[in-house]
């Protein structure tokens, strides 16, 4: 195996929360008047930077104040749901069919992050845990992936990220590490496969392409 380290992606890949999402992202659409989306359109325009999703499919510009106050909308809704979303089916299976060392790394708050892991059985599974670090943020994932990995001190390529957007893929590509993608999660599995890199239709076979990468 020539990557020891493994970084998984929490929303969307861990956490089978897409129908969550969803249901979030139209009641903050429909707080500015905007239509709603189902899950396959979701999948297949979601992308970060966030705002330009939003101003995607509400046919506008979005200011930074907006965009401010639509992600507090959308994070409140999420909250309201999220004791009821469970692990993807495969996810603990996953999770002990790596044999290296595992972390995880979401663009979820921190801390509420951190006891939404545990609470799921996975506390002491993960080297390292990181959420967001800040209020507002519907960027991109690279430099949260680099400091992750420098606060592990474990080298870009070294590491392997788990995840289900092409956020992910970029990420590790700007550190030097490979990625395997998954279809369970928020991006239609066309876009996924079009991006060159190993795509995955469960967590255990994600696992089983990173340990052969």
């Amino acid at each position: 195996m020539a990557r020891t380290h493994l970084v998984w992606d929490w929303n969307g890949t861990l956490l089978d929360d897409l129908s969550l999402v969803v249901a979030s992202t139209n009641h903050t659409f429909a707080a500015v008047g905007g239509r709603s989306v189902d899950s396959d359109e979701h999948r297949r325009r979601f992308r970060r930077p966030v705002s330009e999703f939003y101003a995607e499919v509400l046919e506008r510009a979005i200011t930074d104040d907006e965009f401010e106050e639509l992600d507090r909308i959308f994070h409140e809704a999420y909250r309201m749901g999220l004791t009821t979303i469970p692990l993807a089916a495969d996810a603990e299976a996953a999770i002990k069919a790596w044999p290296g060392t595992q972390s995880l790394l979401s663009m979820w708050f921190h801390d509420e992050l951190v006891p939404a892991v545990e609470s799921r059985g996975l506390a002491g599974v993960f080297a390292r845990v990181d959420g967001r670090p800040t209020e507002v943020d519907g960027g991109l994932k690279a430099g949260h992936l680099a400091r992750h990995l420098d606060q592990l001190h474990v080298a870009g390529d070294q590491a392997v990220l788990i995840g289900d957007s092409i956020d992910d893929a970029d990420a590790a590509a700007s550190v030097g590490a490979l990625c395997v993608l998954y279809t369970g999660g928020f991006t239609e599995p066309a876009r996924l496969r079009a991006s060159g890199v190993p795509v995955a239709d469960s967590l255990v076979e994600a696992v089983s392409l990173a340990k052969a990468l």
